[in-house]
C-alpha cells in the first residue's frame, strides 16, 4: 500500500514537472504570429491640397503611421504595410508603394518629410480604382491573402471621372473595389477627410458586398491636432493615440451594398 502510494505521488509530481515544461516551452514549429496588412493611400490631387488639407493629413499620416508601427497607445502593429498615393497626370496612372522597412528606423518628423517629398501635391487627376488594383496586386504577390486588411485613405474622396448622363452619382457607383471582396474576411477601407456629403456617398453609393467601409470627414479630421502635445514624445502621445482608436481604427461591421 505505501509502495502504491509513493508510485501515485511519484507520478503526480511527474505530472506536474511535466506540464509546467510545456506551460514553459516555445510554440511548437510552425506557429506564426497573425499577420494583417495596413495600406495608406494619400491623395496628391490639386482638389485635395485647399484649406491645408493635404498637410493636415501629411502629418497625421506620419503620426498614424509610427504609431501603428511601434504599437503605441494599444494600437495594433501591422505585419505588412504599403505606402502610396492616388492622384496623376493621367487616369489610371500606377504609383508604387513603400514598404514597412523604408519607416521602420524614422522618427515621425522624418516619416513626413518623406511623405511630403515622395507624394508632393500637384494638380493631377484622382482616379480611385488603379490605387484599388494595385492594393490587390500587392496583397496577392506578397502572399497576404486571407490576413485582415485596414485601406486607410487620406482624400477628399471627389472622383474625378465624368458621371453618367442624368446620374450625378454614378461616379460613386463606378468606383470599383470587387478585387478586394476576397483577399480577406476583414476588409476594411476608412476614408478620411471628405465632406460629410461625400462621405455619405462613399458609404452608401460604392457597389460592395464584404468591405467594410468607414469615413470620418474633413470637420473631424480637422480636431486631430486639438490631441497632441507639440513637443511631446510619441511614447508620451496617449490622447492622440486614444483618438485614433475611437475614431479612425474604429471596428466597423460588414454590411455591403450591392
Amino acid at each position: 500500500m505505501r509502495t502504491s502510494r509513493k508510485l501515485i505521488a511519484s507520478c503526480a509530481s511527474a505530472a506536474l514537472v511535466l506540464s509546467a515544461l510545456v506551460a514553459c516551452a516555445p510554440p511548437a514549429d510552425g506557429a506564426r504570429v497573425a499577420r494583417s496588412t495596413l495600406v495608406i493611400g494619400i491623395d496628391v490631387s490639386g482638389s485635395f491640397k485647399g484649406k491645408g488639407r493635404y498637410d493636415s493629413a501629411i502629418d497625421f499620416a506620419a503620426n498614424y503611421l509610427y504609431a501603428h508601427i511601434h504599437g503605441l497607445g494599444g494600437l495594433k502593429q501591422p505585419t505588412a504595410v504599403f505606402v502610396g498615393s492616388f492622384g496623376g497626370e493621367k487616369p489610371g496612372e500606377t504609383k508604387s508603394f513603400q514598404p514597412i522597412h523604408t519607416f521602420q528606423n524614422m522618427s515621425v518628423a522624418e516619416i513626413a518629410a518623406f511623405l511630403r517629398k515622395e507624394y508632393p501635391s500637384n494638380d493631377g487627376l484622382t482616379d480611385f480604382n488603379p490605387f484599388f488594383d494595385r492594393v490587390g496586386t500587392l496583397v496577392k504577390r506578397q502572399n497576404l491573402v486571407l490576413s485582415p486588411l485596414n485601406i486607410v485613405m487620406l482624400t477628399d474622396g471627389l472622383p474625378d471621372t465624368p458621371s453618367e448622363k442624368n446620374d450625378s452619382l454614378s461616379k460613386y457607383k463606378n468606383i470599383n473595389v470587387s478585387g478586394l471582396e476576397y483577399l480577406s474576411k476583414n476588409t476594411t477601407i476608412r476614408v478620411l477627410y471628405p465632406r460629410p456629403t461625400v462621405a455619405v456617398h462613399w458609404e452608401k453609393k460604392v457597389p460592395r458586398r464584404r468591405v467594410r467601409m468607414w469615413t470620418v470627414d474633413d470637420e473631424v479630421m480637422a480636431t486631430w491636432r486639438s490631441h497632441y502635445h507639440t513637443g511631446g514624445k510619441p511614447e508620451s502621445q496617449a490622447e492622440l493615440w486614444k483618438w485614433i482608436s475611437d475614431n479612425v481604427d474604429f471596428r466597423v461591421r460588414s454590411g455591403g451594398i450591392l
